[in-house]
């Protein structure tokens, strides 16, 4: 019963990174730290000085690539996975048994040793995790013994003879129950109808790979869930594109700012940071140089890595990219791209390939296209893109808990990481119409609602690092243009959804005098493959495609098919984090989406309730159009008889 598991490389990162479980034919695994990765000869190296620095990392790593599958060995150089649940369970006989690293046979999948022919035996498909992140089998002996006296328990002899049994003259989970076969124990058991959530159960303090020396004194409660549930598992990932130079923002290329670096005591600011006279030391710069706060910072986390304000790094150099190694970091890694995208001469490099291209409309064109071309002033398609994506850990039963790293003895400080290429499509809204939309009294109630639910949300951290410090009305504009267009994409360039993802450029300006605020989105697509992708994305990006698409995009969108519902929700999803946006208009595939499906509203696009949309008059026009060519039309038919 010789067999072969695989994992592609690309998924030792996502979604089989450190700590995710996977599945795989009918067995049940979970990632290893990176501590238990081969060494530095059999990984391979992912170039990325940009996401290397802003996390702090000292190198960025890949798994090797796997032989082909005629030629697998034992002990090949590879991530590790460890066999999890360690309980298993027969279905002919229906006896558990606790499976030991010790038990594994290279090859062969675990198999019953009480049963004649052997079977193959399944994992048991609940666990318990914790709000440190930890995981770990569930305590079925306790739960089979637990509606017993302590004087009952005491008397079983071996905590390992158990029994998972299944009622076929009812169905759910009172169906399943867990029994001891002990004599001593007289029938002990107890079926799983309630099994779900916390049960007063001691969390074992470790994950799966961990040694028992590296078990912590853990006082959380664990949660009983099921080994597939989506709460086992949050990875926090980040990414990066190739672009030419590791050029600085245009912003910190200011007068200003060379005045700051130019002063002769900010040295000694960098140096100092965590000194009680850091912040007059600021201050007093920031006035000489003529410089506001949000420049200082942004200066201080290019020289140092980090801003005034945040936790120093650990000496001992713990924490594996963090600090402290106890918090995920999020860099800001867009103004570097949104530079390379809308510089006036693009440069080019082996791994970035752009040219603008437009939208290509005749300025005699009709009033929808010409409404169009007023807000979409640019467009650029990118023959050639490669994305570095890099994985800095995970938390368990909600993103907000504890931060675990991806090397749990905190002693590495690289990162997992996977390099992909493809293609992409950028485009910019203008920012002479966007302005004054954003300051339309309607707009902002509609988005200071919604940036009062993200207050308020458990993914409060993590989306202002994508947002910016304020939410303004162009993120979720731009946001959902970018689903909408996806949407639209996954019909007419030969992908689908799932295959095509998003960057959003939304932040504001770092200070009033520079005009730097963001107002564009790249949808592109990216495979493992070193040659890319095949094109069809960028041919819908050429003139004559791509304003077709957003015109046929923007006609769909002033209607879904759960109006008025979906128009006039006042908070959908999670932590009410949408308005008018759900399954049928707008939503994506999660690993399309940078926010995880949040912070998207179709009426900000189109117009309604009460909210006027940037691209209503697109709309309005385009409606118009069609009607009076309706009209023409039947006129022309009348005629004809």
């Amino acid at each position: 019963m010789n067999r072969k598991l695989r994992v592609r490389q690309s998924q030792t990162v996502l979604p089989f990174g450190v700590g995710a479980i996977l599945d795989l034919q009918g067995e049940s695994f979970v990632a290893a730290g990176i501590a238990d990765w081969p060494g530095p000869k059999h990984r391979q190296r992912i170039s990325s000085p940009r996401l290397e620095g802003k996390l702090r990392a000292t190198g960025l790593w890949s798994a090797p690539p796997a032989p082909v599958a005629d030629y697998d060995v034992p002990n090949a150089h590879g991530p590790r996975y460890v066999r999890f649940p360690g309980w298993l369970f027969c279905g002919s006989c229906r006896r558990m048994t606790r499976w030991r690293i010790a038990n594994e046979r290279f090859g062969h999948p675990p198999v019953c040793p009480f049963c004649s022919p052997q079977r193959r035996l399944a994992p048991m498909r609940f666990v318990s995790i914790c709000p440190d992140g930890h995981l770990g089998d569930v305590d079925w002996w306790y739960w089979a013994h637990s509606e017993r006296t302590q004087d009952e328990r005491d008397r079983c002899p071996d905590r390992e003879k158990l029994t998972f049994h299944v009622e076929e003259s009812t169905t759910g989970l009172e169906a399943l129950s867990i029994s001891c076969r002990n004599k001593e124990c007289e029938g002990a058991s107890r079926d799983l109808l309630d099994i779900l959530g916390t049960k007063g159960l001691r969390c074992g303090g470790r994950n799966p790979w961990q040694r028992f020396n590296e078990r912590v004194d853990c006082r959380e409660q664990v949660q009983i869930v099921q080994r597939t549930a989506g709460n086992v598992y949050y990875p926090v990932m980040h990414s990066a594109l190739d672009i030419p130079a590791p050029q600085a923002p245009i912003l910190l290329e200011s007068e200003e700012a060379d005045r700051v670096r130019n002063h002769e005591f900010w040295p000694t600011l960098c140096q100092q940071l965590d000194s009680p006279s850091a912040p007059a030391l600021r201050d007093m710069i920031a006035e000489a140089a003529g410089a506001d706060e949000a420049l200082m910072q942004a200066l201080l986390e290019e020289e140092t890595g980090r801003r005034l304000g945040d936790p120093a790094p650990n000496p001992a150099g713990t924490g594996p990219v963090s600090p402290i190694g106890d918090a995920p970091v999020y860099p800001d890694l867009s103004w570097e791209e949104w530079a390379a995208f809308t510089a006036p001469v693009p440069e080019h490099s082996r791994e970035f390939v752009i040219r603008p291209v437009g939208l290509g409309i005749e300025p005699t064109a009709g009033a929808p296209w010409a409404q169009l071309a007023a807000r979409i002033p640019t467009v650029v398609v990118a023959d050639r893109l490669r994305e570095v994506r890099a994985l800095q850990g995970f938390t368990r039963v909600s993103p907000e808990q504890k931060f675990v790293p991806v090397d749990t003895s905190r002693r590495a400080r690289w990162l997992p990481a996977i390099e992909v290429f493809g293609e992409g499509i950028f485009l910019t809204l203008d920012e002479e119409l966007l302005a004054p939309w954003e300051q339309k009294k309607q707009v902002r109630d509609r988005v200071a609602g919604l940036a009062s639910d993200l207050e308020s949300s458990f993914q409060k951290d993590r989306l202002a690092s994508i947002t910016g410090p304020a939410l303004l009305p162009r993120y979720p504009l731009l946001h959902t243009v970018a689903h909408l267009l996806i949407r639209q994409l996954a019909y007419e360039s030969g992908y689908s959804t799932a295959s095509l993802r998003e960057r959003v450029y939304a932040r504001p300006r770092h200070s009033e005098d520079a005009d730097q605020a963001q107002c564009g989105i790249l949808i592109y697509t990216a495979s493992g493959d070193t040659d890319g992708t095949m094109g069809g994305l960028v041919r819908q990006g050429e003139p004559g495609f791509l304003a077709e698409t957003l015109v046929r995009l923007l006609e769909q969108a002033a209607w879904c098919s759960a109006d008025p519902l979906c128009a006039e929700h006042t908070g959908q999803g999670y932590a009410n984090l949408n308005r008018a946006a759900c399954h049928a208009c707008a939503l994506l595939p999660e690993t399309s989406c940078e926010t995880g499906n949040a912070l998207l509203d179709r009426m900000l696009v189109v117009g309604g309730a009460g909210v006027p949309g940037f691209f209503e008059p697109v709309v309005t026009a385009a409606q118009e159009e069609a009607v009076n060519a309706s009209g023409e039309y039947r006129i022309s038919k009348g005629g004809f008889r």
